[in-house]
């Protein structure tokens, strides 16, 4: 049975860190020392996923746009690397380089980060805001493989953009379809 806390037990509550190996340097790094004073966007991703196929090349433009800004976005596969090896630390290194990730991509071994977010899927965005407040839950946007609608990002775009301009923002959840995350047996 997997355990997971619900959006709203993450909206209020101050945030945990984790020590996590961060792929792309190959060192164990603290998820903390990545937030920004400003807003931080933390993704569950992974590479086999055709949701996040899908978005990564919107991804990366987005991020790299409010990255700029000094919003974080850090990324984290939890998925259980025995069902899909192609989830490994070694292969999040090789993906993270080829596509040119500007952002850190962690690997959640024991699963517990995603269980602490209660992340279900890839992708899936939770947007804080400077007080660490959740903002956003959910979609990159409404695109998925197939439907013919364009790779935005508009969803978590708009948040992130009141979040520039100190503008308040009532919490919003838009569930986010994709591959469920593998969980180890």
């Amino acid at each position: 049975m997997v355990i997971t806390y619900s959006a709203y037990d993450i909206k209020h509550k101050q945030l945990k860190n984790f020590y996590l190996l961060e792929t792309k340097s190959g060192k164990q790094q603290d998820l903390k020392e990545f937030f920004s004073d400003i807003g931080t966007v933390i993704m569950f991703i992974c590479n086999h996923c055709p949701f996040v196929q899908h978005i990564n090349n919107q991804l990366i433009i987005l991020s790299n746009e409010y990255i700029n800004k000094n919003i974080s976005f850090i990324s984290i596969n939890s998925n259980d690397i025995k069902q899909y090896p192609e989830d490994s630390p070694e292969n999040m290194h090789k993906v993270a380089h080829k596509l040119g990730y500007p952002f850190p991509y962690f690997f959640d071994k024991t699963q517990e980060v995603a269980k602490y977010y209660g992340a279900t899927c890839t992708p899936e965005f939770f947007i804080f805001d400077k007080y660490q407040n959740l903002c956003y839950y959910g979609q990159f946007d409404d695109s998925r493989p197939g439907n013919n609608i364009p790779v935005s990002g508009i969803s978590i775009q708009k948040i992130l953009d009141n979040i520039l301009t100190n503008k308040k923002i009532k919490f919003i959840k838009k569930p986010s379809q994709g591959c469920n995350i593998k969980w180890t047996k």
